[in-house]
């Protein structure tokens, strides 16, 4: 995803997570919760902040694919919990996703070459999404977190070297924790 430019027209909080996370962040706090996937204007938005707008159509039902998606992730980001492991409903949630695709590999000159092959063209990025958080798990299902912030909803991949991140942002999320902390203190 680093070599990926967001679209100027994104306007969620934080952007430029793995492609799964990525896609649980396209809903953030607010009141009512902000959701960019409410329509197949800002599908399209993301779409093209995460590099697939050249390859899936911001057409409704991809949207409603990639919805569907989205709610397994976050089902399955429930899941992990404290043990780190998917239960068997996240599974199954997941499981449905990936039926809609494979990997088909082939020989290519520079030795394997993979491509996504997907039975309805508005499943690859749901598809896609899904594999994704799957490597992510595989990396570490302990890396895969949601942002300490009581009032934040994000989730990121805590890459850090000693895997202590806590927060979304640090200088947003972070900084109001902190500041809470102190408020609490200097009150007495």
């Amino acid at each position: 995803m680093t070599d990926v430019m967001a679209d100027p027209r994104d306007p969620r909080p934080l952007i430029g997570e793995p492609l799964a996370l990525d896609l649980l962040n396209t809903r953030w706090a607010g009141t009512p919760v902000n959701d960019l996937l409410s329509g197949a204007d800002g599908y399209g938005i993301w779409l093209s902040s995460v590099g697939l707008s050249g390859r899936c159509a911001a057409d409704e039902a991809g949207l409603a694919a990639t919805l569907k998606a989205r709610e397994v992730l976050g089902a399955a980001v429930q899941s992990l919990g404290e043990n780190g492991e998917l239960g068997e409903s996240a599974r199954a949630g997941l499981d449905r996703v990936l039926a809609h695709g494979r990997i088909r590999r082939r020989a290519g000159p520079g030795g394997a070459e993979d491509r996504i092959e997907v039975d309805r063209p508005e499943w690859l990025s749901a598809w896609l999404a899904v594999d994704d958080f799957l490597g992510l798990v595989g990396q570490g299902a302990h890396r895969v977190r949601q942002c300490a912030h009581e009032a934040c909803i994000l989730h990121f991949f805590d890459a850090s070297q000693n895997g202590r991140r806590r927060w979304c942002r640090m200088a947003v999320c972070g900084n109001r924790a902190k500041a809470a902390r102190h408020y609490v203190k200097a009150r007495g």
